[in-house]
């Protein structure tokens, strides 16, 4: 018994669609524009050619995962000393969120801790100089 032949699994790449053109509405970072879209594009041939072969899919999934955890280690040794140690293990984590849901999450979670500091430490900044101005009015 002889087994059909798979289809085959090339993708074109030589062919990149035109550009649509920008509305106002919509914003200069928005996929398909900018200087990151073909680039952006191109990726995403890839990736979803790599979709249709699960060995491939396998293998690249245990390579984000090794590396993702390297890089985590790695920031977790440099965390007791001087130097950016919890950069790279958040950076180790958004690795990892590439190909994996709950790491994902964690990444997403960590940058709305990000996101809430900083608009907290804008708000300290406006109220501290709305104070000094005060103060030197009074004087």
């Amino acid at each position: 018994m002889r087994l059909a032949s798979p289809p085959p699994y090339d993708l074109p790449m030589t062919h990149t669609p035109p550009t649509p053109p920008r509305d106002e509405a919509t914003p200069p970072g928005a996929a398909g524009h900018g200087r990151w879209a073909a680039t952006r594009r191109r990726w995403q041939e890839r990736r979803a050619a790599l979709e249709h072969r699960p060995h491939l899919r396998r293998a690249w999934k245990v390579g984000v995962a090794v590396i993702g955890v390297l890089v985590i280690v790695v920031g977790l040794v440099l965390v007791p000393l001087p130097g950016p140690g919890w950069l790279i293990v958040f950076l180790g984590v958004a690795l990892l969120g590439t190909e994996f849901p709950a790491a994902h999450r964690i990444t997403q979670w960590v940058r709305g801790l990000a996101h809430k500091a900083r608009l907290r430490w804008r708000a300290w900044r406006a109220a501290r100089a709305a104070r000094s101005a005060r103060v030197s009015a009074t004087d």
